[in-house]
């Protein structure tokens, strides 16, 4: 086994490494790498999984008790990087643009510590180091190899810029967004630009859905469901004179309920149907249904906070965000806790000027050694 004299410099150094090397979802061949070697250098059970991306260990603690899990996420984002640091992403288009090089260090920290100790902790510790977050699809992939199977809860976190290095965020019930994307073929007949009246114009069209959609949320949720319908792409067209044949949008919706994501998906459809209708033109619609919402259990939410106060974290209870985080999958199947860390900001996730004060990476290992001892009763 290796000994580490100064984990904080090996894990500042280890996380500047995978963020020099970022890797897309489900193409983290070599951070899976960088993650087993450390694991195994470091005496720490890695499992055999049938998963082509990912790492998974086990820690038997030296009692019985639970089985409980703790979860990190590994891919970057296809972002030309444009932070300025000198340890930038040496693989052109790919960023860790939203910390995923920082959760990995914070968790490999956490387990080489909890493996150290792991004779005083009651229960077993499966740690995932979970592929393609940013897609959407990793968190049912692990859960489908049965990597859970015996697992009674289950932590993890994201950074946060919007916090300060110091501070931790979370609370009980919805935390991040269910996410749902659609995209919306308009149909219509093509005309001169003069002879509007001989074509089924598709701007038109889309012109009444942009309107149209705007009262999902004003005018059939509660004015404190914080939903978004988003129009974020609209092409059509493609000269000056001629009305287009079709005119293609795309969006987003993000509620915090299972009752509001069936209320607004109904909704566009109604109101999809009726223009359609109105205009006679054909309307198709796809929607890819993402992740559900982040639904945090309140006995481990309170554990968490109360943990986070122990460890001289500036501990805040935080309002609901609409981003998506597959880790709500686990939560669908097993209780659990995610938290927010605070990386210190000034740009936000996904900027390509992002970055995490380093800072912040040994309190958060210290956190999660704290937490995992409280939950698997360290005697």
């Amino acid at each position: 086994m290796s000994q580490l004299t100064n984990l904080e410099e090996f894990l500042i150094n280890h996380r500047r490494e995978l963020h020099r090397h970022p890797e897309l979802s489900n193409q983290e061949f070599k951070t899976t790498e960088k993650i087993r070697h450390v694991l195994e250098e470091h005496d720490v059970e890695v499992l055999p999984v049938d998963l082509p991306t990912g790492v998974f260990a086990r820690i038997e603690g030296g009692k019985p008790g639970p089985t409980v899990a703790l979860r990190s996420d590994i891919d970057a984002l296809p972002i030309i990087e444009k932070s300025g640091v000198e340890y930038v992403s040496e693989n052109p288009g790919v960023m860790h643009a939203c910390g995923h090089d920082f959760h990995i260090s914070v968790i490999l920290g956490a387990t080489l510590k909890l493996n150290e100790k792991k004779a005083d902790l009651a229960g077993t510790l499966i740690v995932l180091f979970q592929p393609a977050e940013e897609t959407g699809v990793g968190a049912r992939s692990v859960i489908e190899a049965g990597v859970l199977s015996d697992v009674s809860a289950i932590f993890g976190f994201h950074n946060d810029p919007s916090l300060p290095v110091g501070a931790l965020g979370t609370k009980s019930g919805a935390l991040t967004a269910a996410v749902d994307r659609f995209v919306i073929t308009v149909k219509g007949a093509g005309a001169h630009g003069a002879k509007p009246n001989e074509g089924k114009d598709p701007i038109i069209v889309v012109s009444q859905i942009v309107q149209a959609f705007q009262t999902i949320i004003s005018r059939n949720l509660t004015p404190d469901s914080h939903a978004v319908v988003s129009i974020t792409q609209i092409h059509s067209g493609n000269t000056w004179n001629v009305i287009p044949e079709e005119a293609m949008l795309e969006g987003t919706v993000r509620t915090f309920s299972r009752e509001n994501r069936a209320l607004a998906e109904k909704r566009i459809r109604t109101i999809l149907e009726g223009i359609a209708v109105t205009n006679e033109v054909d309307i198709e619609l796809e929607w890819f249904g993402n992740c559900p919402s982040v639904m945090n259990d309140k006995e481990w939410t309170d554990l968490a906070l109360d943990v986070s106060k122990s460890v001289g974290y500036d501990t805040r209870v935080i309002p609901e965000m609409a981003i998506g985080e597959d880790f709500a999958y686990y939560q669908e199947e097993i209780p659990g806790c995610f938290v927010m860390i605070g990386s210190g900001g000034p740009y936000e996730l996904h900027d390509p000027r992002f970055i995490v004060d380093d800072k912040a990476l040994y309190p958060a290992v210290e956190y999660f050694v704290a937490l995992l001892s409280s939950v698997l009763n360290e005697g």
